[in-house]
């Protein structure tokens, strides 16, 4: 059966143990998050081996991502935030590095010395055995040149958010695209109105999940599918951390279905 998974941090107030419990509980078989201090990362890797999971991949700092485009300083310490995110995934054993291209309506096009870093980068994960997972953001061309540059990368793939397709770029389906490429998924929901990034659990906002279902299915992807949840935010403000839970892994099972048949 397809495993299924959700973000580590989607509660604010639940202890990591508790949380990592109640969520192999309810079934769900693997975690991601961001990059944390190392003894913390070490600390949750232990809690999922103790229940059965494991990390489905790790989610790259972004916060100055489009620097990687320029000459500079601010460029070259992105450019080692994101290396450091690869020996991140090494150290606890995620397979994969969820990687942005670009941020915001003002992101930069292309440049060649962005591209040397991007080249570097996935020349360095694939030294160390990971694999880069570009993820869908405003920007097609970035996407576009990243699976054109790395066409033959047996270590480049495609991270669809559903999410972001439906509020960042409203009319635009990036599977027929890049589905081939496919290797990790952030699934959640929203209204679809422009850049109310809501990341609700499936099937509480307005995007077409028989859309997305039929699109994993005709991709042959057979990965996790991984709920990228924020449950401390929006209308999930006033119910319990266990009773969040337990609807995102309702949810989580009832797309799997639609998506297995199972």
């Amino acid at each position: 059966m397809r495993k299924i998974g959700i973000m580590l941090d989607s509660r604010k107030d639940m202890e990591a143990d508790r949380y990592i419990r109640m969520a192999a509980e309810l079934g769900f078989n693997t975690v991601f998050s961001g990059v944390k201090a190392p003894e913390v990362m070490d600390e949750r890797a232990e809690l999922l081996s103790k229940v059965g999971m494991t990390y489905d991949t790790l989610h790259a700092p972004f916060g100055h991502i489009n620097d990687i485009w320029f000459a500079g300083e601010a460029g070259e310490t992105m450019y080692t935030e994101l290396t450091d995110c690869v020996d991140a995934c090494v150290r606890s054993d995620a397979p994969i590095a969820v990687v942005h291209l670009s941020s915001g309506n003002q992101a930069p096009p292309p440049t060649d010395i962005g591209r040397g870093r991007f080249i570097d980068l996935v020349e360095y994960a694939a030294g160390k055995g990971i694999k880069i997972a570009f993820e869908n953001q405003r920007k097609l061309g970035n996407l576009a040149w990243a699976f054109e540059e790395f066409a033959d990368a047996e270590n480049v793939g495609f991270c669809w958010d559903c999410g972001h397709e439906a509020c960042f770029t409203h009319g635009r389906q990036y599977m027929p695209l890049f589905g081939d490429r496919l290797i990790c998924t952030h699934i959640h929901d929203n209204n679809g109105v422009y850049n109310e990034d809501l990341h609700r659990l499936p099937f509480d906002g307005k995007t077409d999940y028989d859309r997305v279902a039929r699109q994993i299915r005709e991709s042959g992807y057979k990965g996790s599918l991984s709920l990228e949840v924020m449950g401390y935010k929006d209308y999930y403000e006033n119910i319990s951390g266990e009773e969040f839970l337990t609807r995102a892994a309702a949810a989580a099972k009832r797309l799997r279905e639609m998506v297995d048949g199972e």
